[in-house]
């Protein structure tokens, strides 16, 4: 319940106690203790020194030190840009080892790869004509990978994050909509929120990559929430949605 803001305390400190972190929070120390050792995706993010110190391994600020351990590709995204395809494939697949992401390629994984790319440098070629340079300085990360519980991971496909927000698309070489699939793309915020923190607004996007001309905002499951949906070349328009950029 309160994983969020006890990550937050940690990461905000070059080291900080359990007594220290309720008492900065207002909690019992055993909730915090509970919060820091049952919860495998706390254990992930967090660790604690010979001190009993507790540290964050992602820093909760810009640039986000750290994100690369839980990602197949990390950077800014000027430096995403400026990489071939093939360079980044190449970083892309050894992260994607380095994090024990699965790359079996029997159901066309690294096209999709491929085709994630392609909406994501079109997008900033539209943003960059918008904004300038300044979105260069935005970070990108593609196949975050996250312990969810013992035997379960989560994946993002891609992250991108601006100076407020983290855009979470995913991706699906489709051109309809599948309601378990919006659930899918929803399912991801509160783990990217304890991540992040609480400075940080996660929103989650469903792309169709095989549709065009579609944005539209579909109703998650039966919750009142709604999460937006669009083709790939109509992803500008999304982020537009919530940076307001073309009312500038």
């Amino acid at each position: 319940m309160h994983d969020r803001e006890i990550c937050a305390a940690i990461c905000r400190h070059d080291g900080i106690k359990a007594k220290d972190i309720a008492a900065l929070l207002g909690l019992e120390r055993k909730e915090v203790n509970q919060a820091l050792y049952r919860s495998p995706l706390m254990k992930e993010l967090c660790y604690q020194d010979r001190d009993y110190r507790w540290h964050g391994i992602v820093k909760q600020a810009r640039p986000h030190t750290g994100l690369q351990e839980f990602a197949g590709y990390y950077s800014t995204v000027g430096e995403f840009l400026d990489l071939s395809e093939e360079e980044w494939m190449a970083r892309l697949q050894e992260g994607c080892l380095n994090i024990a992401r699965n790359l079996n390629d029997t159901r066309g994984l690294f096209h999709s790869f491929r085709d994630c790319r392609e909406t994501v440098v079109n997008l900033f070629g539209d943003l960059k004509a918008m904004l300038g340079e300044s979105c260069l300085g935005w970070e990108i990360a593609f196949e975050l990978r996250l312990k969810q519980s013992r035997h379960v991971r989560i994946y993002a496909d891609v992250l991108i994050i601006t100076e407020e927000r983290v855009f979470s698309l995913e991706f699906k070489m489709k051109n309809k909509i599948d309601p378990e699939e919006v659930q899918q793309a929803a399912k991801y915020c509160p783990y990217l929120e304890i991540l992040f923190g609480p400075d940080y607004e996660v929103v989650p996007i469903l792309v169709l990559t095989r549709r065009r001309e579609y944005f539209d905002f579909v109703q998650i499951g039966n919750q009142d929430a709604v999460l937006p949906v669009c083709s790939g070349d109509m992803l500008f328009n999304v982020f537009d949605e919530y940076i307001g950029f073309l009312e500038r």
